[in-house]
């Protein structure tokens, strides 16, 4: 299992959505903003048949409605849609009518939107390459993007205008000693009609800004470390306020802003002798949980009301070193995670008060919550990594199917689409497929898009 640091987490997927992140099967609206549609008919996926390289495909979970929509890089060139800076596809935002994203033509990495037709594929700009952490405020997207100026944040408008908020380090900046132009926001989320994210002016390090889309207005909220980088990340909204984990010189702790200029506190100070790290921040029965290191028990599961100085170790999972619990999900009034306890990353759940394994699996990932269970990837140790599910309970903590008999499938991209969890699947004779299971428990591949033994959707980076 690959895990990724906080200020990663963010860029690959913010939205409440049951897309695994660094998924192939990229599902409108992950991006971290609102929606321009809901429970949308179709999703956007990148695939290879073969033949046409990596490209633009859709699926309606059924055989038919699998199908190539643009070949983007002509030939067997790869355009890499949704890459958003890697080649595991992870970003497809719907807005003003239309999925945009990020593919390569030849030309290097552009912003292109899609309506699911081949006419409605097309470029909007290439003013800028490899934009990233596209997020839906108001009547605009947001990205971060890079043109002469270096890595800026950017803007395209229901108009099609697309023009770069902010010069935000004119000049140039340093990383590692190199100077070079960037401001690079990263973690872009959004806040009270805001968008707040993590930019380097080429002053103050890699700081606390916010943005309400004009150049004015796109401003440094706090330099929270004076003598270097505080690089806030993991941003989450909790009754009302933005909560982050930074570093103000001292390690990376806990903090949080209402968003008024020069605010930004630190909540407490959970690891007073290093870094407590706090990440996979999630919203539960009014607390906010997460994992963290206190230095003296490891990464285990805490949570906070928020209040200066309250954060509460919830339990100590692995007496002998680090738990460090992730891919937390909200399912039937209990917060569900994996964790490190006896074996690597077992099923856990907690009300709060008593946290206990569920099932006997482990290698959990990409809990997803679909009709009424809990569904995940997970080894039994005997069936290999396969598809299961959980209704909360032992005895409902059940395998779906064996998939692969002979090894791994390896489920990921866990995502609900038209009464249906689609996947991607390793069968261990077609390759890396496209797969569901409906409401009635029928499990089935849905399309051999690369037909043969090689694989339709890339292979991907399993998370948590």
């Amino acid at each position: 299992m690959i895990h990724l640091e906080g200020n990663l987490m963010g860029p690959l997927c913010k939205a409440a959505s049951a897309l695994a992140l660094a998924s192939a099967l990229g599902l409108a609206g992950c991006g971290g903003g609102a929606s321009s549609a809901s429970s949308p008919s179709i999703m956007l996926l990148a695939a290879n048949d073969g033949g046409g390289g990596i490209e633009l495909w859709k699926t309606d979970g059924t055989a038919n409605g699998t199908s190539l929509v643009k070949d983007i890089n002509l030939g067997a060139g790869n355009s890499f849609p949704g890459a958003g800076g890697t080649t595991f596809p992870s970003e497809f935002v719907f807005f003003n009518g239309a999925w945009f994203f990020s593919a390569d033509d030849g030309t290097g990495p552009k912003l292109w939107k899609s309506d699911g037709t081949p006419g409605g594929t097309v470029r909007v700009t290439a003013a800028v390459s490899s934009p990233r952490e596209l997020t839906v405020l108001g009547n605009a997207l947001y990205f971060s993007a890079d043109d002469v100026s270096g890595r800026e944040l950017w803007k395209t408008d229901v108009n099609g205008s697309t023009v770069q908020v902010k010069d935000i380090a004119p000049g140039t900046c340093s990383i590692g000693g190199i100077q070079v132009p960037c401001s690079s926001p990263t973690g872009l989320t959004v806040f009270n009609n805001t968008l707040y994210f993590s930019a380097n002016d080429g002053t103050s390090g890699f700081e606390l800004w916010k943005s309400d889309g004009t150049a004015l207005g796109t401003v440094q909220v706090k330099d929270i470390n004076l003598s270097g980088d505080s690089s806030p990340s993991g941003f989450t909204v909790f009754n009302n306020e933005l909560y982050f984990s930074a570093d103000d010189g001292t390690g990376f702790e806990l903090w949080k802003t209402n968003g008024t200029p020069g605010n930004a506190v630190l909540v407490t100070n959970i690891n007073p002798t290093g870094d407590s790290s706090p990440s996979g921040f999630t919203v539960f029965n009014n607390e906010l949980y997460f994992s963290a290191d206190d230095g003296m028990n490891g990464f285990e599961l805490w949570k906070t009301n928020g209040t200066a100085g309250n954060a509460v170790l919830v339990k100590d999972i692995n007496l002998s070193g680090d738990s460090s619990p992730s891919g937390f999900t909200v399912f039937n009034n209990a917060l569900y995670f994996s964790a490190d306890g006896v074996a690597s990353a077992e099923l856990w759940k907690s009300d709060g008060t008593a946290t206990v394994r569920v099932g006997a699996v482990s290698l959990v990932s990409g809990l997803t919550v679909f009709n009424n269970a809990l569904y995940f990837s997970a080894s039994d140790g005997v069936a290999g990594v396969e598809l299961w599910k959980s209704d909360g309970t032992d005895s409902g903590t059940v395998r779906v199917k064996d998939i692969n008999p002979t090894g791994d499938s390896s489920p990921n991209a866990l995502t609900v689409l038209n009464n249906a969890l689609l996947f991607s699947a390793d069968d261990g004779v077609s390759g890396r497929e496209l797969w569901k299971t409906d409401v009635t428990g029928s499990t089935v591949r849905v399309k051999d898009i690369c037909p043969g033994s090689c694989d339709g959707p890339p292979v991907l980076v399993i998370l948590p």
